[in-house]
């Protein structure tokens, strides 16, 4: 009997905590209290257990929604959206806060948000208090006015969340990446720097009238140039390196002439030369054309004679004269 007695009683235990496991008796008076008897019956619970879906999650999200008094959704929806991997706890949050704040911002479209992977939370957050988003993050902007100086800029943008555009919408990097464009374009489009940091707010009102914000999840509010300083005189470098390639491309320019100049000496030189070498073989003929005229007799030997006196007298005169023009130059010439 005390055996049979003691397994009955473990039998009863293990079936209480399995009823009361199965049947959250706590969690159904709690939604009772809370609602009444209609919107969560103890077969809900059941099936959530059955479903592996944590009751006390979906009863504490339809008991804070219906407070809020939104009443039109369900225990079906919220488990539903836990089955499909969504954030509970965050859509219930979202939807709440969004009621308060009188957002236009359905049940679909929360879950449609949050299962896209984006915080909802946080993106109504955002809308009801905007956020500041620095351009660029780190850094400054540069950028470069019509005479040459640069300038860098900081931005600071307000924006606050389009719920409409979360899905499928771009990012902050993406307003980031259009407003940086967007003050580069308006700073190199002024005529000079001076104007640039005498009106800063110029810039803003220029890149705002862009509509940076089409496609992306935010809505530009403001903004705001944080921080202007000046930079380098990039025009005065820019002409220096033109100038100093210019001065490059004349000096070999100036290297091509001289060597096609002293190629050309050369090749005249070499023709000197061959003139040279045809003189002394004409003058290599002349005896022998001698030779001849006396074997055919048409040379004697009185004309050899005359021939060579006149040669001789006028090697006689050039060296005469070659005596006068030494004489004449003096100690001091020849050195």
């Amino acid at each position: 009997m005390a055996i049979g007695s003691i397994i009955f009683l473990s039998l009863l235990l293990v079936f209480l905590v399995l009823f009361f496991y199965f049947v959250p008796l706590g969690l159904w008076v709690q939604s009772v209290v809370s609602l009444g008897l209609g919107p969560i019956s103890i077969i809900d619970l059941i099936r959530m257990r059955l479903r592996k879906i944590s009751p006390r999650l979906i009863v504490d999200g339809i008991i804070n929604l219906h407070k809020a008094g939104l009443q039109s959704i369900s225990t079906d929806m919220l488990e539903t959206h836990q089955l499909a991997g969504g954030q509970v706890v965050n859509i219930v949050s979202a939807l709440i806060a969004a009621e308060k704040a009188n957002i236009a911002l359905t049940f679909e479209t929360t879950t449609a948000i949050d299962l896209a992977g984006r915080d909802v939370l946080a993106a109504v957050a955002t809308s009801v208090y905007p956020k500041v988003i620095d351009a660029p993050k780190e850094g400054y902007l540069s950028a470069v006015a019509k005479d040459g100086i640069e300038l860098k800029a900081r931005a600071r943008v307000t924006v606050r969340t389009n719920i409409p555009g979360l899905v499928g919408g771009a990012t902050d990097d993406t307003i980031i990446a259009r407003v940086g464009e967007g003050i580069v374009s308006a700073i190199g489009s002024s005529s000079n720097y001076s104007a640039v940091l005498e009106n800063p707010d110029n810039i803003s009102k220029a890149v705002l009238q862009k509509g940076l914000d089409a496609g992306t999840a935010f809505e530009i509010l403001s903004i705001d140039i944080a921080d202007l300083d000046v930079g380098k005189n990039i025009g005065a470098r820019l002409q220096a390196d033109q100038a100093e390639a210019d001065l490059r491309v004349a000096q070999a320019r100036a290297e091509t002439r001289r060597a096609m100049a002293v190629a050309e000496e050369q090749e005249m030189k070499a023709r000197t030369q061959e003139m040279q070498a045809k003189v002394v073989a004409a003058e290599a003929e002349v005896p022998k054309a001698m030779a001849q005229a006396f074997r055919e007799g048409n040379l004697g030997i009185f004309d050899y004679y005359n021939m060579q006196n006149i040669k001789a007298d006028t090697g006689m005169r050039e060296s005469i004269s070659g005596m006068g023009e030494e004489s004449s130059r003096g100690p001091e010439d020849e050195d």
